[in-house]
């Protein structure tokens, strides 16, 4: 089942840094960040227990409070049950992810993909959201970034959990809908494998950007596209290297990423655009894509996004993208569409 019309547009807001991802945030900027993104017209937010162990969720549900709850479609996650018993964030063990939330809440993170977490999970989320229905619910990170060798375990616990329990609350209509939440392309291709459950759409992150694309285009997209399961790209800005920050992959850029950025930067500087620009209108230009849902923690944020989403490229900036192999050969690109 297709999740387009749902989306009510193609730019989403991605909350992970309101779960005080690298930074501190005022809890009134986070909130003033929300309601940025509202009067900019989004009216679709993910979210995720894990972002600062329920902070994200507790900070968006209390922002979204004053909507009327049919006015705006949510998405959150599973795989990881928050707890009432504290740990140091900073010495969480999450894989590739070392750090990402050590600003964020100290209540420990329990991962767990079986059916009883997952039901619990949910229940949680739905108290710290302030809402009694979830529009679309994904299993969070269950691959290689996060697990390591140990990741196939853990996709087999969500295939004979998480996956199923999913499938069948969507069928009563409890969700309207259920996928992966990943960072990396092998699990979605082995979920599209599977006879059953069905999943409804993929959040892809960081694996469908101008500076990483290759591995999802050979089979990932489109099979996705064939099968009608709906692509939501998120980290649209890798990390935020491709929106003037340092980090890439959530840590800090290499000097070999940090070159390809600035040929990427003096392409777009010929030709009088913002890379922020090129790096949305890429990532929509796949017809497996639905939405990109780049995360904010400033309100000035949005709008920039917003911009973003309908500025004007010339035609020439991705011809040349092309000519100087910054992009795959074989990437849509918005120009392919006309």
């Amino acid at each position: 089942m297709s999740i387009r019309h749902k989306l009510q547009g193609k730019l989403g807001f991605g909350t992970a840094p309101l779960g005080n991802m690298f930074r501190d945030i005022p809890h009134a900027e986070a909130l003033a960040t929300v309601d940025a993104a509202w009067q900019q017209g989004i009216r679709y937010f993910d979210t995720a227990p894990l972002y600062g162990a329920g902070l994200a969720e507790l900070r968006l549900g209390e922002a979204l409070a004053q909507h009327k709850r049919e006015d705006y479609v949510l998405s959150t996650k599973v795989g990881r049950v928050i707890l009432d018993e504290l740990e140091d964030p900073a010495a969480r063990d999450m894989g590739e992810k070392g750090g990402v939330f050590e600003h964020g809440l100290r209540n420990k993170i329990l991962n767990d993909y079986s059916a009883d977490a997952t039901l619990r999970s949910i229940e949680d989320s739905l108290k710290r959201l302030k809402t009694d229905y979830l529009d679309i619910v994904y299993v969070h990170d269950v691959a290689q970034d996060f697990y390591g060798d140990e990741w196939l375990a853990q996709f087999e616990i969500a295939r004979t959990g998480a996956f199923r329990v999913l499938d069948r609350l969507r069928d009563e209509g409890v969700i309207k809908a259920w996928g992966l939440g990943v960072n990396r392309v092998e699990p979605l291709e082995l979920t599209l494998d599977l006879n059953e459950p069905r999943p409804d759409t993929f959040l892809l992150a960081g694996r469908y950007t101008l500076l990483d694309h290759e591995r999802a285009l050979q089979r990932l997209l489109p099979a996705a596209h064939k099968r009608g399961v709906d692509i939501v790209v998120g980290g649209p800005y890798s990390s935020g290297i491709l929106a003037g920050g340092t980090h890439f992959e959530y840590q800090k850029a290499s000097p070999e990423i940090v070159a390809r950025v600035e040929r990427i930067k003096a392409v777009a500087q010929k030709h009088g655009i913002s890379v922020k620009a090129a790096a949305l209108q890429f990532a929509l230009a796949h017809p497996a894509v639905a939405a990109v849902i780049p995360g904010a923690s400033r309100p000035e944020r949005i709008a920039e996004d917003h911009a973003a989403l309908n500025e004007q490229i010339p035609p020439a900036f991705w011809q040349e993208m092309r000519e100087q192999k910054l992009v795959a050969a074989d990437a849509p690109l918005p120009t392919d569409k006309e």
